[in-house]
């Protein structure tokens, strides 16, 4: 064999490595039921839930706390399927926090609560397409 082929073929083999090493970080989106079967069951990696804020019948977001550390706050979200759980997250609030359409968290359950280290947020765009009465 050439050295280019042994070449290629320890880059390729490289490569395959890494995406390997790479697919057990991936994750996907789950509910809080999930997430705490998943931290019941000893899963260290951070879990993605992705759910909404919970409103009032105003569309006024209610369940917000502030810590007594006066920078980190507590929220009650929503899931998909709907079910209520309290998060805390240790950092201040994301600006638009309240404006959100969907939030998703990143962290994982310590004993009954979810901790999340990472706040996503999906806000309304403001390149919306607005209905336009002729």
């Amino acid at each position: 064999m050439k050295k280019s082929h042994i070449l290629i073929l320890v880059v390729i083999a490289a490569a395959v490595g890494i995406l390997i090493s790479t697919a057990d970080d991936a994750s996907s989106y789950v509910s809080f039921s999930e997430a705490y079967k998943l931290a019941s069951n000893g899963a260290k990696k951070d879990i993605h839930v992705v759910g909404v804020l919970k409103k009032d019948a105003q569309g006024n977001v209610i369940g917000i706390q502030t810590g007594a550390d006066r920078v980190s706050f507590s929220f009650i979200m929503i899931d998909d399927n709907g079910k209520e759980q309290t998060v805390t997250y240790n950092e201040p609030m994301p600006a638009d926090f309240t404006k959100s359409e969907k939030v998703v968290v990143i962290g994982s359950y310590e004993g009954e609560q979810f901790h999340a280290t990472k706040i996503l947020l999906k806000c309304p765009s403001k390149y919306q397409e607005e209905k336009v009465n002729v």
